[in-house]
């Protein structure tokens, strides 16, 4: 990172990426603000922290501090429009201006950088990886993409180490400017098509990501995903999975008593007994990419088989809210077709027997326009289903694209549409056993609210040692 600027402005510094850019930059030394157009439990944090934030968007509002083009750099995200104030009266000014891509990218040419790509557990991916590192004597630096659990933060430094975890964003092709030492691919089902157009350029976008690994480096790609990877010389090719031939594996994959324990075997040898944190299936599969990212890079077999015992999760993804003898509550982040599956087929299986009712708040229209069926086909295996209304994110409306269009595809009958704002009079009317909301969106905003309202409506002592972590993380 140059030394030219001395000051770094962030629009769009609430984001999970946006935020562990400011940490890294506060951390290191700099002076560090930004805007955001909405208050939030990360904003709330990062004012906590020293870092400046505001939710005017006038140009007029900008501190005084990060005016002078030769000394603030301004980093922005794909989602901040061209005609936003503070990015008009920058880009007027001649500042330097990089997407948060470019300056990731540059962190990660300093570093031996590991990168997890994929459409759906990345995230998990990435942050069981650092976790799993940052906890051995190898350590690491990280910049993830969800709040982790044991660490409170989606920002991992060390002073000690060289290596660096990073989530690799597909989106806007920005994992295009990161410089991998090694890397993951998790899944590769289309996703972003306002962006790529055709599955055919989705994949090619990942095949081309495969060609910016350094040489010494290694790709690991799931024993699903069919890419033919572009690699430089000296780059070496693994594979992993739970189910066929892969070098990486999960064999003898047991529960006991809640626990979910595996074998954990390696091209060379097996670890035994490996116990997993976050106890859900499709937990596995992440935990088995994780460690053969940590095994490659020197964590010992004694110590991958502690963290991995020790990892909690992240926020949002398979959160338990709330327990008691009648009803549990859970929330997850899943807003594609495969996480869906994925997430209600693990929580089908952690809860057999039960009733699942589940709240889905569709994430684009455009994601909801090109998906609608796959969406249908996922959510009709819950046993109850409330859609809420689409989240547009950064889009304008699509004339005719509602989430009537995956209702009416959905094949179970206890199915219903709902706005935010009576969902809570709606549960009401609903017999509910085991309750989880799923998106992308701000249905986290209802979180806290439906938490409260199954205390009112269970007035008995509650099972809550699961979540009390995940209280103040609650925006």
């Amino acid at each position: 990172m140059s030394n030219k600027f001395t000051q770094y402005y962030f629009l769009g510094i609430g984001g999970i990426g946006m935020s562990a850019l400011a940490r890294y930059f506060k951390a290191k030394g700099y002076v560090v603000g930004g805007y955001d157009r909405m208050q939030t439990k990360i904003t709330d944090d990062l004012t906590d922290e020293g870092i400046q934030v505001i939710f005017d968007e006038s140009a007029t509002s900008i501190p005084n501090e990060f005016i002078d083009p030769k000394k603030t750099l301004i980093v922005i995200t794909p989602a901040v429009p061209k005609n936003h104030e503070q990015l008009v009266y920058f880009t007027e000014r001649n500042f330097k201006i990089q997407k948060r891509s470019e300056v990731l990218g540059n962190i990660t040419r300093q570093s031996k950088a590991i990168c997890i790509a994929g459409t759906h557990g990345k995230t998990t991916t990435s942050t069981m990886t650092a976790h799993l590192m940052y906890q051995s004597h190898v350590e690491c630096s990280a910049f993830l993409g969800g709040i982790s659990n044991n660490y409170n933060t989606n920002l991992l430094l060390s002073t000690q180490s060289n290596y660096v975890v990073v989530e690799a964003d597909e989106y806007d092709r920005s994992f295009h400017q990161l410089t991998p030492y090694m890397a993951v691919i998790t899944s590769m089902d289309p996703d972003h098509l306002d962006i790529y157009g055709t599955k055919e350029a989705f994949v090619e976008s990942f095949e081309h990501f495969t060609s910016l690994i350094q040489p010494g480096g290694a790709l690991i790609v799931h024993n699903n995903v069919k890419i033919a990877p572009k690699l430089k010389k000296g780059v070496k090719h693994f594979t992993y999975g739970i189910e066929g031939e892969a070098d990486f594996q999960a064999k003898n994959i047991r529960h006991e008593k809640g626990k979910i324990f595996f074998d954990f075997i390696t091209p060379t040898e097996s670890i035994h007994d490996v116990r997993l944190g976050v106890p859900v299936m499709i937990n596995v599969e992440n935990a088995v990419a994780a460690m053969a990212l940590a095994w490659l890079n020197g964590v010992t077999n004694d110590e991958l088989r502690t963290a991995m015992s020790a990892f909690s999760g992240i926020y949002r993804r398979f959160s338990h809210i709330f327990e008691n003898e009648e009803v549990v509550y859970m929330d997850d982040y899943a807003h594609h077709p495969n996480e869906l599956e994925a997430s209600i087929s693990s929580i089908k299986q952690l809860y057999a027997n039960r009733k699942v009712t589940g709240i889905f708040q569709p994430h684009l229209y455009s994601r909801t326009r090109d998906f609608a069926s796959e969406f249908a086909k996922a959510l009709s295996l819950l046993d109850e289903l409330i859609l809420l209304d689409i989240y547009p994110a950064r889009e304008l409306p699509i004339e005719g694209v509602s989430s009537e269009m995956i209702l009416k595809d959905v094949s179970i009958s206890n199915k219903t549409i709902s706005s935010k704002d009576n969902l809570l009079t709606l549960l009401d009317s609903k017999d509910l056993d085991v309750l989880v909301t799923f998106g992308a969106g701000d249905i986290d905003k209802m979180v806290p609210k439906i938490k409260n309202y199954l205390k009112e409506r269970y007035k008995e002592d509650s099972n809550e040692t699961a979540v009390q972590n995940n209280d103040d993380k609650l925006a």
